[in-house]
This record gives C-alpha cells, structure tokens and sequence, in this order.
C-alpha cells in the first residue's frame, strides 16, 4: 500500500532521487560551470537545478531497475519499492517527471551539448554500469566514468572546450577517486551481494588485501588531487587549506595501513569523500575570486 498523505509522498520521492548522491552531482557540474566562467549567477542556479533533476531521475530509474534484488539485501530492502510504500510504475513515473523537468531546464537555458552531456551520465550509469555489476566485480572501473561526467556538463554548458587539462584534470580525479569510494563501501557491504548472486570482491580478496588495494587508488586520487592545486589554483589560501588536508588524508592513510597493518573502513570512506567535497568548494571559491 502506498502513502496515504503529502508528507510521505514526499519523502518518498526525496529518496527515490537518493538526494544525498544527486546533491553532489549537481555541485561538481557547478564546479565545472565556474571553473569556466569564474561566476555563479542565475544560469548557474539554472544548471544546478537540471542536473539535480537529471540525477534524481537516474536515481529513480536505478531503484526501479534492482528492486526485485533490492528486498534481498538489508541495506536496501527498506528502499521504498521492496518495502512496498510504492508501486514500480509511480517509481518510473517519479524518474520521468525527473527527467522532463531537468531536460526543459537545461535546454531552455544552455546549448544542446549540456543535455546530451547529462544524458550521457544517465545512460553511463543506468545502461551500462547498472547492468554489469551482474557480471564482474571489476565493474566499478569503467563505472567511475559516472563520477568523471558531471563536472564536464557544467564545462560543456558553459561553453569550455572539451580537451582542455584543466577540466580533464579535474574529471581525472573524479573518476579515480570513485574506484576506493566504491571499494571501502565493498568492505562494508559487499557480503550482502552474495545474497543476489552479484560477484564481488570478496570473492576475490580477502579484506586486507581490499584494504591494500583501495589504500593504492587513495594515493592515485591524492596524486590527481596535488596536480590540481599545484597547476590549476591560484589562491594560495586555497591552495595551501586543500594542501593541508590532502597531506592529512595521505598520512593518516599511510600510518595505519603501513604501520597498523589496518585501514578502518568506515572512517577512511568518510575522509575521503569530504575530499571530493572540499575539492569541489575549493576550486569555486578559487575561481570566483581569482580566475577572471
């Protein structure tokens, strides 16, 4: 039976959009936007908007696609289609309400290449990522492009070259920093993909030897970090603040998994994604203040 009042309906698409995920999304395009242009302004609330909308709808279409898995896992079997507040169908209708409503958004306001950008993450992740966690363990990898794209919609929307180091830089470290997110977060859950017959690291690894290898995509991600503050800033307040927490990141890193003999996963995983997070707000105030 579905909710019976606004509220629930509510809370129900909030979490079908995984709001907490598409909140994220949406600021590394505005990253790329500003990076751009140096400025925020109306148009950038605009794409702000429609790549959040564009998100929820992929986030709606990925909980319609694995619901049936969904009520076998214990993280999720409380998502609202395996827990039976909705019907699948309102589900697809959430994710193309969505979707529509990002879509006019980003075509009344930029070029084309900004919606067929922001189709090209949906279909990434949806049609591509989605269906090969079915297949290999290793799908994370080419998956990560997902996490790379979103800075370039706002790159491309703002009229950026698509060649250009600097938001292939930015993309890079997106993309690389994806692989130990998604790999801490198999430390944490990936016994349940058992339950669905998924294959998964575990089957593979044991937990430290997990731990190793998501410690060697750390450093990779810490790397693309350096480059760019060292090449693409400009504040050195900026530079020297994001400088600060990387070379935190790395020794904390480097003390527990070399002299430990351990990597808490739970805490590292939340370490890191503040760094995607202050690596996105760094490089806005960055370019605000000093690009143009």
């Amino acid at each position: 039976m579905g909710p019976q009042i606004p509220g629930s309906y509510l809370k129900v698409i909030l979490q079908l959009g995984k709001v907490r995920i598409s909140l994220p999304i949406s600021l590394s395009a505005v990253t790329g936007y500003v990076l751009q242009t140096g400025s925020f302004g109306l148009e950038g609330f605009y794409l702000a908007l429609g790549v959040f909308l564009v998100s929820c709808s992929s986030s709606a279409i990925n909980h319609w696609q694995e619901h049936k898995i969904d009520k076998h896992m214990p993280r999720t079997q409380n998502r609202p289609i395996p827990s039976g507040k909705i019907s699948p169908k309102f589900a697809a209708i959430v994710a193309l309400v969505h979707f529509a409503s990002g879509a006019l958004i980003l075509s009344q306001h930029f070029a084309p290449i900004a919606l067929i950008a922001s189709m090209v993450t949906l279909i990434s992740y949806n049609g591509f990522y989605t269906p090969l966690k079915k297949h290999t363990a290793f799908a994370v990898v080419p998956g990560s492009l997902v996490g790379a794209l979103p800075p370039y919609i706002g790159w491309l929307a703002a009229g950026g070259y698509i060649l250009d180091p600097t938001i292939f830089w930015v993309a890079i470290f997106f993309f690389i920093g994806q692989i130990p997110h998604f790999w801490l977060l198999l430390l944490l859950f990936g016994e349940q993909y058992k339950l669905v017959g998924y294959p998964s690291l575990n089957d593979l690894f044991n937990e430290n030897q997990i731990k190793r290898l998501s410690y060697t995509w750390i450093l990779s991600t810490i790397a693309a970090a350096l480059i760019i503050a060292l090449k693409i800033m400009i504040s050195p307040i900026v530079i020297a603040v994001l400088l600060l927490y990387i070379f935190y990141l790395l020794f904390t890193t480097t003390r527990q998994i070399l002299i430990q003999h351990n990597l808490p996963v739970r805490p590292t995983f939340f370490k890191l994604n503040f760094l995607y997070l202050f690596m996105m707000i760094a490089l806005i105030i960055d370019s605000l203040l000093y690009r143009f």
